[in-house]
């Protein structure tokens, strides 16, 4: 598992200093790549989905960003099994046939996810991307109360009084974005309905909260690479999402074709969709709690800057006090606990329940 991140560097004799410094670049490039990630994905899905003309089907794009994940994770075995396409074979087919049980409790969040990916084209469609990158946030509220149910996780009481201060930092810049108008888009963009994604985004927070938990437990169970399990996901979610794009809009791809209205901006959202799932599960490897919610919060505001250069949307004062709200609200949820009055961890101990924590949101 840890094979893709050593990068070639962890056979000869350099001692420790080394592999430390090279886990500290990946550990930290790993995270300012996901924030700008984070970011521009956001906003780029905005832009093309508010061009004036002939938007591309949504399900076409979830569906390609499943593949190219896939087929990346696929590269990455390839590369650890020192470029031996008859062990990356065996693995796989180790993996996926030899396992049927396996491979169709990971059809769960393969679904899921789908579903989830869906309704963030439908949201960002229809909200502003800073409204839509603070309200996403209550993902880490769903994410927890699902960990506690599934998982027996327990929280301390910083982190319950970090997702009542989430829930308040949301719910202040739902209530100032009711009272404005809706946002009307450009001249002769698509309609929006403020409504709509709202709605969209809620489903996507409870689909995106209980997928990152299932799949966590899955991995705890099953165990395996991350790779192996991520190229497993994509697979059945390129399936998935070919059997949901055929439901949803069978006709039309049937009629326009599967590339209707691609261009090059789309085929950048379509790279940066599948590249998120691998940064995250790289985050999730080797950063902690505390850089994962910094990785989050700057995308929160860069996100919110880079909507006002871009798209003239306008902050007002309740919307940058509930976004500091929200923001805070990330940090304190993923700083490590205390430990409890006592004897002190043994050298060897691992990282204890907070980590869990963080890997779930990280992962969802």
């Amino acid at each position: 598992m840890a094979a893709p991140a050593g990068g070639g560097g962890g056979g000869g004799g350099g001692g420790e200093p080394g592999p430390s410094a090279a886990s500290r670049r990946v550990k930290y490039g790993s995270l300012a790549v996901l924030v700008v990630q984070n970011a521009s994905l956001i906003l780029s899905i905005r832009y093309v989905r508010t061009l004036p003309g002939e938007r591309f089907l949504a399900t076409t794009a979830v569906v390609m960003a499943e593949v190219l994940k896939g087929g990346a994770c696929v590269l990455l075995l390839l590369l650890q099994h020192r470029g031996s396409v008859r062990q990356t074979a065996a693995v796989l087919h180790g993996a996926v046939l030899g396992q049927p049980g396996d491979t169709l409790r990971l059809a769960v969040p393969s679904l899921i996810y789908t579903l989830q990916n869906n309704l963030q084209y439908v949201a960002i469609s229809n909200l502003p991307a800073a409204t839509f990158q603070v309200t996403y946030q209550l993902k880490i509220l769903t994410t927890a109360l699902f960990s506690v149910l599934l998982l027996g996780t327990s929280l301390s009481r910083l982190q319950w009084l970090s997702l009542a201060l989430l829930f308040a930092g949301v719910a202040l810049v739902q209530a100032e974005q009711a009272r404005a108008a809706p946002a009307p888009g450009d001249a002769g963009g698509p309609p929006q309905s403020y409504a709509t994604g709202l709605a969209a985004v809620a489903a996507s927070c409870l689909s995106s909260g209980f997928a990152g938990v299932y799949f966590e437990r899955l991995l705890k169970r099953a165990g395996g690479c991350i790779w192996v399990r991520n190229a497993q996901l994509g697979a059945v979610g390129a399936l998935v999402g070919l059997a949901a794009m055929w439901a949803a809009e069978g006709r039309a791809v049937a009629g326009l074709g599967f590339f209707h209205g691609y261009s090059p901006a789309v085929w950048a959202v379509v790279l940066n969709q599948a590249a998120g799932g691998l940064l995250v599960a790289l985050v999730v490897r080797y950063a902690d709690n505390i850089l994962k919610g910094f990785a989050t919060a700057l995308s929160i505001v860069a996100s919110t800057a880079a909507s006002a250069h871009l798209f003239g949307f306008r902050p007002r004062a309740p919307f940058l006090a509930g976004t500091a709200m929200v923001v805070a609200a990330v940090y304190l949820y993923s700083r490590p606990r205390r430990p409890p009055p006592g004897p002190a961890p043994a050298p060897g101990d691992g990282p204890g329940p907070g980590d869990r924590d963080g890997k779930s949101v990280g992962a969802a």
